[in-house]
């Protein structure tokens, strides 16, 4: 795969929108010897062009986790791009990926843009079914089977404990460099139709684990081990804590990522760079 300090002058920086189920797929990262989702994205530009450089993507996700909508950036060169068109581009990559990843829309994109460093947020679901006469296994790869009934109430009354900027340590997995200061913009949990118990949770980045890790929290106060305040005293210590279960991938899905408008795009990749550096935010 070419890199883009490789390619000519000429070439052109085209913001890609998709969606895919993560099942049997070894999470976003390319690797060498597993299928992710990079690799076969990367795979179906290299059928269209080898000239085309790799891809940068608005946040990785773990091994079968989804996304409803990821945000990319690769840079295509300029007669790549007026050959095809934005159109020609979609159909050719929906025809040579596998059908769990489906390309919607490519687009130049706008000044310096960069789908990892301009986002302004990220916004993902988690789903339980706690009902084991509702459970349907038709949707086991996205609905995560709970095995003790969540009172979705006080899950609800615990969530705003960890709304807003603070160090998540004590729900993340460090990595050396990286910091675990992040800022929840909100973080609800419902439930979808009396059957399914949903959390939604939107911030301007995430830690290694920390979505899945957040959902542990609040699973230990719907089932009552815990009460509503345990999750901000674990936050609180900046340690991680035994209590807090990692989630299973199979309930996680990336269902939006947000940006400023078109003229802020390059502003806001230059305050995250400065910021958070060279960790790449991940779904948790």
């Amino acid at each position: 795969m070419t890199s883009s300090s490789e390619l000519d002058p000429s070439a052109l920086r085209v913001r890609i929108d998709l969606g895919y189920d993560g099942t049997g797929y070894a999470g976003w990262a390319r690797q060498p010897t597993l299928p992710t989702i990079q690799g076969e994205l990367e795979r179906a530009l290299t059928q269209i062009d080898d000239r085309i450089g790799s891809v940068v993507c608005a946040g990785r996700t773990d091994a079968g986790v989804h996304a409803r909508s990821q945000v990319v950036h690769v840079d295509i060169p300029g007669d790549v791009w007026a050959g095809r068109g934005p159109d020609g581009l979609v159909h050719q990559l929906n025809r040579f990926t596998g059908p769990q990843i489906y390309v919607r829309t490519a687009q130049a994109a706008p000044n310096g843009f960069d789908a990892r460093f301009s986002a302004l947020s990220r916004a993902y679901s988690y789903r339980l079914c706690d009902d084991h006469n509702a459970w349907d296994p038709l949707f086991r790869q996205w609905v995560t089977l709970h095995r003790r009934p969540l009172d979705a109430a006080a899950m609800a009354l615990a969530a705003p404990e960890l709304v807003g900027e603070h160090d998540f340590a004590a729900f993340c997995r460090p990595r050396e460099g990286a910091s675990t200061v992040r800022r929840i913009l909100r973080l609800d949990v419902y439930r979808d139709g009396g059957r399914r118990v949903v959390v939604t949770v939107e911030s301007d980045a995430f830690c290694h684990s920390m979505v899945r890790s957040l959902v542990g929290a609040l699973v230990a106060v719907g089932e009552g081990r815990k009460d509503p305040e345990w999750p901000g005293r674990v936050l609180r210590t900046g340690r991680r804590d035994p209590g807090v279960m990692v989630m299973p991938p199979q309930g996680l899905i990336l269902e939006s990522v947000a940006y400023p408008p078109d003229e802020l795009v390059a502003e806001r990749a230059e305050v995250t760079r400065a910021f958070r550096g060279a960790p790449e935010p991940t779904s948790g």
